[in-house]
C-alpha cells in the first residue's frame, strides 16, 4: 500500500521507547480516503466469501474497522475494555496485558453478538506485541465462530507479535511493516 507507506515515511514521528507516532493520519486524526483504500486493499488481500463481521478493540482501531465493515457490507464489532451498565447478557472474556496501558486489561464483548455460524475479519491499526489481537482471536474461539484473517494496517515487524501469530497459523496481512525506528527515523521492510 504505496499511500499508506509513504504517509509513514512523511508524517510518522518515532518517540523513545520505539513509540510511532501515526496519529495525524490513522489513529487520532483519521484520514478518511487512505481508510478507504486500506479497506479496499484488505479486500483485495483476504477471502471474503460469507463475511459476517469485523472484529476489532477500541478504541484505536475503530475508524479502520467502521470503514472496513461499511466496504464489505457487514456490521462491525468491538471488544471493550471495561464492563459497561449497558452490556448485558453472556460475555466473553479474554485477559491480554496492554503495553499502552502497562497493566492487564480484559477484554469483553456480548455473546450475543458473535456465534458459531459466523466468519470473523479482524482489523486494527497497529500490530506490535500482539495481545489485543490474541485476545480477539480468543474470542472468536470461545465464540466457536471462523477467523479468516487477521488485517493490520501498520506493524512493527521488529517486535514479535506478527511472528507470532503467522506462527499460530493466522492469515496475517499487514500493509505496512516497519523493520527499524530509531533516531534516524522509520524503515520500512521493502526498503531495508
Amino acid at each position: 500500500m504505496n499511500e499508506l507507506q509513504r504517509r509513514i515515511r512523511d508524517e510518522g514521528r518515532v518517540l523513545p521507547g520505539n513509540i510511532i507516532k501515526v496519529d495525524g493520519f490513522l489513529n487520532h486524526r483519521v484520514d478518511m480516503k487512505l481508510m478507504r483504500g486500506l479497506a479496499k486493499e484488505f479486500g483485495r488481500l483476504f477471502d471474503l466469501t460469507g463475511l459476517t463481521a469485523v472484529l476489532t478493540v477500541e478504541a484505536s482501531g475503530i475508524a479502520l474497522a467502521a470503514v472496513c465493515a461499511e466496504e464489505f457490507g457487514v456490521p462491525m464489532i468491538f471488544a471493550k475494555k471495561a464492563k459497561s451498565d449497558n452490556i448485558e447478557g453472556g460475555l466473553y472474556h479474554s485477559d491480554i496485558y496492554s503495553y499502552t496501558y502497562k497493566k492487564k486489561v480484559t477484554l469483553i464483548m456480548s455473546r450475543q453478538w458473535l456465534g458459531a455460524s459466523d466468519r470473523v475479519l479482524i482489523v486494527d491499526d497497529f500490530l506490535a506485541n500482539g495481545e489485543a489481537l490474541r485476545g480477539l482471536v480468543d474470542i472468536i474461539e470461545q465464540a466457536g465462530a471462523q477467523l479468516i484473517g487477521i488485517g493490520v494496517a501498520v506493524e512493527k515487524g521488529f517486535q514479535p507479535g506478527g511472528a507470532r501469530l503467522r506462527e499460530n497459523g493466522v492469515n496475517l496481512k499487514s500493509l505496512a511493516i516497519i523493520e527499524r525506528a530509531d533516531e534516524n527515523g522509520i524503515a520500512l521492510r521493502e526498503e531495508e
